[in-house]
């Protein structure tokens, strides 16, 4: 971790991206920050990672564009090289509708964003690498709804399931080649997606009840998973999923 690297946090301007840039910037990498519209947000993580000891750079970025997202990684490979860590944490929540309600343009974009969008970054990553770079790690922050579906959530838990699938694919199609791929499936989360839960500690209450241990994650605990997972420490380990939700998804068979 002395070493400094090239770092890509795809969804950095807020949330789990934003804690993911200070993780990194704690170890005193370089970190470009991928926004998506909020320029002013995102320059308040690159300030966050300059005070902890990296060096930061803002990259605007629609993930779910093939265009922007080369345009991207030209832009930190013109400044700094190729990066050697991606974490991919740039996504959209769940729509809240049935199927049986749910317009077609719902369900695209969600795809477009938290799958396609995973496949862009991704390739775009890879292809930057040269066979003679150290290695290399991309981490995917996922959701527990991979696995575990709800009522309303089928854009969202599709996405992450099909995520789940091309984590472990890129994983055994880079083993050879020093490039480790794993995901995180986070629970309840307190970051603006939650944002309800955040502003009503009634209803936040509400839900941390259905948790184990009793409280709501936050994002600067996924973060350092996160570093974790593109350190030395975790050398061995690709195409692992890493479950951080307080014991939530343990629960899926009680009561019924």
């Amino acid at each position: 971790m002395s070493k400094q690297r090239c770092v890509v946090v795809t969804g950095g301007e807020s949330g789990i991206g934003a804690a993911c840039a200070a993780a990194f910037a704690e170890a005193g990498d370089r970190v470009a920050v991928f926004y998506f519209k909020d320029v002013n947000a995102a320059v308040q993580v690159a300030e966050q990672v300059d005070r902890a000891g990296g060096e930061a750079l803002t990259v605007q970025c629609n993930v779910a564009d093939e265009a922007s997202v080369e345009k991207a990684f030209d832009t930190v490979e013109r400044k700094w090289g190729a990066p050697t860590v991606l974490i991919n944490s740039a996504g959209i929540n769940m729509s809240g509708l049935t199927v049986r309600a749910m317009p077609s343009a719902v369900w695209l974009r969600m795809l477009a964003t938290d799958l396609t969008g995973a496949f862009f970054v991704s390739r775009r990553f890879l292809k930057g690498l040269d066979d003679g770079k150290p290695s290399a790690a991309i981490v995917h922050i996922s959701s527990i709804h991979a696995e575990a579906v709800r009522a309303g959530g089928a854009d969202y838990c599709a996405a992450k399931a099909g995520l789940a699938n091309l984590v472990r694919t890129l994983a055994v199609e880079e083993a050879g080649k020093g490039v480790r791929v794993n995901a995180i499936e986070p629970g309840m989360i307190l970051t603006p997606m939650n944002g309800r839960a955040m502003k009503d500690a009634a209803y936040r209450r509400s839900l941390e009840k259905n948790i184990p241990m009793g409280r709501a994650g936050t994002a600067e605990e996924i973060a350092r998973i996160a570093r974790w997972l593109a350190s030395d420490e975790a050398g061995y380990m690709t195409g692992a999923t890493v479950v951080a939700d307080g014991g939530l998804s343990l629960l899926q068979g009680l009561g019924a």
